[in-house]
């Protein structure tokens, strides 16, 4: 009867191995099946490059996109990887227990919230107050940039604070011996220490960043042009696929697929770095 139970097991845990594979293979076969022929027909060099997007007249550049996805993630790191970090190492090395259990708590909380309230919040609260200091619409890259800075913290601070709690003990208590301050020790000796898993915090809030579309889409203004500045809106790859797939057909069904197909390959390639960073973690 043991063994019966132990070989039954053993096939669940197969069969679910197996269909998250298999969820992912034909995730990547529907992407690239249905995208690669698109940016064919279009030309790769002139659908990656080309800054023009024009649906209407058959005109399919999504550089302008791109561009935007980068910009808008690079603003949430600004904004979000300084404060995810000191606050994983407030809770880690200078709040007492109770504080760091509310903290905790609050930033599991944080990241359960769905996307579109973010978004809500933004449109509510961001937006007027940008419109309200610089005189301008509201809806912009810097919005964006907030909002998503936001978003990304629970990533990084969940992330970052196990990896400070993981630097052996005698690394601190050595730059005591030494004469060090407990701040400087912290900021000079763990936080040091801790760069692998602090990296691939920031590696999966970029991963979180370029992947949101819901928020992005409610406060960034969505104008498929050429980013003007930070006060301009933007369109990102995430948000272009959102608004038109509901009504687009033949080939410009096609553009928004190959523009996943962009998207899928940005996102591969920040988890293949996350990978190296684990690996170089563990050795």
């Amino acid at each position: 009867m043991k063994h019966f139970k132990e070989n039954g097991a053993k096939i669940v845990f197969i069969l679910a191995a197996c269909i998250s594979i298999l969820a992912v293979a034909l995730i990547c076969i529907f992407l690239f099946a249905n995208g690669i022929p698109g940016m064919t027909k279009i030309g790769v060099l002139k659908f990656l490059t080309g800054r023009v997007w024009k649906p209407g007249n058959n005109i399919y550049g999504i550089f302008p996109m791109i561009l935007g996805s980068i910009y808008v993630t690079a603003g949430a790191l600004v904004i979000g990887v300084p404060t995810g970090i000191i606050t994983a190492v407030f809770i880690s090395k200078f709040a007492s227990v109770r504080i760091a259990k509310v903290m905790k708590q609050a930033v599991s909380l944080l990241a359960g919230i769905p996307s579109v309230v973010y978004g809500f919040y933004g449109l509510i609260v961001v937006v007027p107050l940008i419109r309200d200091i610089f005189g301008v619409s509201g809806t912009s890259m810097l919005s964006a940039s907030i909002i998503l800075g936001i978003m990304i913290l629970p990533t990084i601070i969940s992330i970052s604070e196990p990896a400070f709690n993981a630097v052996p003990k005698p690394y601190y208590e050595g730059a005591l011996a030494l004469g060090a301050t407990h701040e400087r020790a912290v900021f000079r000796v763990i936080l040091p220490a801790a760069k692998s898993g602090v990296t691939a915090s920031v590696v999966l809030g970029v991963g979180r960043a370029i992947g949101e579309a819901m928020a992005v889409m409610m406060v960034a203004g969505n104008q498929a042009r050429m980013p003007k500045g930070i006060l301009q809106g933007i369109r990102t790859l995430t948000s272009n696929i959102v608004m038109e797939m509901g009504y687009a057909a033949d080939l410009h069904r096609e553009a928004l697929i190959a523009t996943a197909v962009v998207l899928f390959v940005f996102i591969l390639i920040i988890n293949m770095l996350f990978s190296v960073l684990k690996r170089r973690t563990r050795v």
